[in-house]
């Protein structure tokens, strides 16, 4: 009986480990314009806020950059992005508009980003992710 409960609980972490899986996002576009490229895999109740998947890419070099986040869990995620030149931590705005770089998964913006319009579901074993950074000039 003991080892029929310690294989079933043995076969219960494994099933779970099976459903995590890294996430690499490429992202692409990045121009040379220094500071930091802040990153973060969100799910729906972090959204625009404390992410717990996150990283900071310091000098990020132009063309595409590559982020990678490790045993993410299956489920519905957004990227989001600042290419953070003045290194402030924050997205600079010019009135409504950004005046730094950004990136947000989904479709293009056409309003405020808005989670069920930037989710994209990450599979058991994660997956890889391009997408695009926008620059006001």
């Amino acid at each position: 009986m003991k080892r029929a409960v310690l294989a079933a609980l043995a076969a219960c972490s494994l099933a779970g480990a099976a459903q995590a899986g890294d996430v690499t996002i490429e992202f692409e576009g990045v121009q040379d314009r220094g500071g930091q490229l802040l990153a973060a895999l969100s799910s729906k109740g972090e959204f625009l806020g404390r992410a717990r998947f996150s990283d900071r890419v310091v000098s990020p070099r132009p063309g595409v950059v590559r982020v990678t986040f490790r045993d993410v869990p299956a489920g519905d995620y957004a990227v989001t992005a600042i290419h953070d030149a003045d290194d402030d931590g924050r997205l600079k705005m010019d009135g409504y508009m950004p005046a730094e770089g950004w990136a947000f998964s989904g479709p293009p913006l056409m309003g405020p980003p808005d989670f069920e319009l930037q989710k994209v579901s990450v599979p058991e074993g994660g997956a890889t992710l391009r997408v695009p950074v926008v620059y006001p000039y």
